[in-house]
């Protein structure tokens, strides 16, 4: 059997989280990390030796070298950048928020579709093993609450904590209840930024289920957490801590008039769920099959978010 040939790969935008994306490319056997790209090109130089690759100061330099890319620049760039390598047919992942506006969303989905590229937004808490457990556990969902917090950072801070950090969140939710929403009520505030450092959201959607969402960057502690009510039990999810329990009626009573409770936890190993985003980013695009986060998945987690931000 032949060798398969590997995936031309880059990183546009190696600050913090970047250069992850860049060490992940360097450590699979299917992908060539053929170079590093970043405004700073001392930034990009230092990584690329360190990586044994090249350092680009220009994205437009490697659009006809690579068959993907990750692009891990500021949001308002994202249209710009990803336009660019989709319309050369390269495959895309794009952190998330996938853009700005829907308008551009819509037209860097359009241009995916068009140029037969694989286009795949990185909202990394689908692929988080708790996230996966929860498919089985599922029926209809009727309350959730969400809280994600966490100590200030500068890194970040271009958008408010709702593009941030509640969108993870968002994506989450909406993957889960499956029905479109009715109505938003949101309040948020600045305390560090010029943008809202902490917010809430109510969110009613169509089949009657409710969201309450809260995050903030600005806490002494990182929490990421959530509780969902449905008919037969109520699960309790620690996205952080990777443990996930569920509570069910058992057999017999406690006491009169109350049921016994069966409650069943799991544990699941820390894992790297950025390497499985890149790797199932680049299965689908040897495959032909869809990512698990789709450019229309952004884009739904974007709209939501714009409705909180107006309501704000």
């Amino acid at each position: 059997m032949p060798l398969m040939k590997k995936l031309r790969t880059a990183v546009v935008g190696v600050g913090y989280l970047g250069q992850f994306h860049a060490e992940k490319y360097a450590q699979l056997t299917n992908a060539e990390l053929v170079a590093v790209v970043d405004s700073d090109r001392q930034r990009a130089d230092e990584l690329a030796a360190k990586l044994g690759t090249r350092g680009v100061a220009d994205y437009r330099q490697i659009l006809d070298e690579v068959d993907a890319v990750s692009i891990v620049v500021p949001t308002q760039y994202h249209f710009e950048v990803a336009r660019a390598f989709l319309e050369r047919g390269v495959h895309v992942l794009l952190e998330k928020p996938i853009t700005t506006t829907l308008a551009e969303a819509d037209e860097l989905i359009r241009i995916a579709r068009e140029r037969g590229a694989v286009f795949q937004v990185g909202h990394l808490e689908r692929f988080n093993p708790v996230v996966i457990a929860l498919d089985g556990l599922l029926t209809k969902p009727g309350f959730i609450e969400s809280i994600r917090i966490a100590p200030f950072k500068p890194r970040g801070t271009d958008v408010n904590v709702v593009l941030d950090l509640m969108i993870h969140d968002i994506d989450i939710i909406q993957n889960m209840v499956k029905s479109p929403i009715k109505q938003i009520n949101s309040i948020g505030t600045p305390v560090f930024t010029d943008e809202e450092d902490i917010a809430n959201a109510r969110i009613l959607f169509a089949n009657g289920c409710v969201a309450n969402v809260t995050a903030s960057r600005i806490s002494l502690k990182s929490e990421r957490r959530m509780r969902i009510f449905q008919a037969d039990s109520y699960i309790s999810v620690d996205f952080q801590n990777k443990k996930l329990a569920q509570f069910r009626k058992g057999e017999g009573e406690m006491f009169p008039g109350v049921p016994n409770v069966k409650m069943e936890e799991k544990s699941f190993e820390p894992g790297d769920a950025l390497k499985s985003e890149i790797e199932s980013f680049l299965d689908a695009i040897v495959t032909g099959r869809p990512p698990v986060v789709t450019g229309e998945d952004g884009r739904r987690a974007l709209e939501t978010a714009l409705m909180i931000n107006k309501k704000l």
